[in-house]
């Protein structure tokens, strides 16, 4: 008698590659921290540190289109294998030049445009997948768990790194980096995740990889509720590049270079954001996801930005960034779920591409424009005699991360008046009324 092995389905193959996903994010954000802190210390700059994330994010974003288009003609399952297999290759190649001692910053740069260029693949492949494995009302919850699993990482990544670099150095931090990687691997093998069906082609439309990739931008364009709510992120975004994108230089020229201080201000946030995964991943987020879009908007752009800025000890860094961590898997899981609702599974690839894009392309845009403002405007101004010390001194302080200070707390205002400023709008506040579900097959 032939056995079959069974591999599961739905919301339990859901589960298995949440799990899968949970333990690399932890690897990689033990990577991630390793190697900021090694970049730090060689550097001594917020811009080279920023450049790193500029581009993990800036070169996959200029071919998200194109991506999109791939990810709706792929298997979605093979997708997602691709992209962390490539992750999983960078960091092999990052672990031979360290040992071979030949490491430098640079290395650090094609690392992160490779990983970045194979993560656009994987984000809108695995935002489908959740559509086409679960029913509607579990959208918020599934995507609470995603948030979850980021936040979790983050807590434990920087505990655990701090743990392994005192007994194994980088190059052991990156070997278990690598491991993580097969265990994600394993768990996309062993799930069936199912592809929705292909839209016919049409005579007048015969297929065409480069007019599918323009679907993206014709969709979102023909729809003025979802340019507002692009157009809102983009704004977003580029307040979070002045503020998330230079958290570690800021803690750390605050801190004396203290490693601790900069682990606990990250563990404090991913402990903010377990708490918001679970209320997400139980609740499902407010009945009306807009207001949980902007609300968390508006709260979590006053705490990264102006109270952020004007802290000056550990445990005021902590209590702001375990506040935002508690806010932002509500922001992005209840954005997540009216998208998740309104497109087409059988269009979400090239669509969600072409969100991400227009959203995150002012993230490295704004790195651009922060950290050489930070190096050479802010920071000189708010050192001890500096030309600003006067005037805003008595808010964020004078010395090292005083300029940092200085601009989280002008980008915080900028996002406050962006989400009061969207939820005014009555096609973005309205958005779920205005554009109708589409219909699960």
């Amino acid at each position: 008698m032939q056995l079959a092995l069974k591999r599961p389905t739905g919301m339990a193959a859901f589960n298995v590659f949440w799990f899968g996903q949970f333990v690399s994010l932890i690897g990689s954000g033990m990577a991630q921290f390793a190697l900021g802190i090694w970049a730090w210390q060689i550097t001594g700059s917020a811009t080279a540190l920023a450049l790193i994330a500029v581009f993990a994010t800036g070169p996959g974003l200029f071919i998200s289109p194109l991506a999109g288009a791939l990810v709706d003609r792929w298997d979605r399952k093979l997708t997602l294998i691709l992209s962390d297999a490539a992750s999983g290759i960078a960091t092999l190649v990052i672990l031979l030049l360290y040992f071979a001692d030949l490491l430098q910053i640079w290395h650090l740069y094609a690392s992160a445009m490779w990983v970045g260029i194979f993560q656009s693949l994987q984000w809108p492949a695995y935002s489908a997948a959740i559509t086409l494995l679960m029913s509607k009302e579990h959208y918020g919850r599934a995507n609470g768990m995603m948030g979850l699993a980021n936040a979790g990482s983050t807590v434990g990544a920087p505990i655990i790194a701090g743990v392994l670099l005192g007994v194994v150095g980088i190059g052991g931090v990156l070997a278990v980096d690598l491991f993580t990687f097969l265990i994600a691997l394993v768990s996309l093998l062993v799930i069936t995740i199912p592809n929705p069906p292909r839209q016919p082609a049409t005579p007048e439309t015969p297929p065409s990889i480069w007019r599918e990739a323009l679907d993206g931008f014709r969709y979102i364009l023909a729809r003025p509720s979802l340019i507002g709510l692009q157009l809102t992120f983009s704004i977003t975004n580029l307040v979070f590049a002045f503020t998330f994108g230079m958290i570690s230089p800021y803690i750390l020229a605050r801190s004396g270079d203290n490693a601790q201080a900069l682990a606990t201000t990250i563990t404090a946030f991913g402990v903010g954001g377990i708490l918001g995964g679970l209320a997400m991943s139980t609740w499902g987020g407010p009945k009306r996801r807009i207001h949980g879009l902007l609300g968390g908007l508006a709260l979590g752009s006053l705490v990264i930005g102006p109270l952020t800025g004007m802290s000056q000890n550990l445990w005021a860094w902590a209590a702001c960034s375990f506040a935002t961590g508690v806010l932002l898997p509500i922001l992005d899981g209840s954005s997540q779920a009216i998208w998740q609702a309104k497109v087409d599974p059988a269009i979400q690839g090239r669509v969600f591409s072409v969100r991400r894009m227009i959203a995150q392309a002012s993230f490295p845009l704004g790195l651009i424009i922060a950290a050489p403002l930070a190096d050479y405007v802010f920071e000189p101004a708010m050192a001890v005699g500096g030309g600003l010390t006067p005037i805003f001194g008595p808010l964020v302080g004078v010395g090292p991360g005083a300029g940092m200070g200085l601009m989280f707390f002008f980008a915080g205002l900028v996002g406050i008046a962006t989400a009061f400023g969207a939820y005014s709008l009555v096609h973005i506040r309205n958005v779920e009324t205005i554009l109708l579900d589409h219909q699960a097959t």
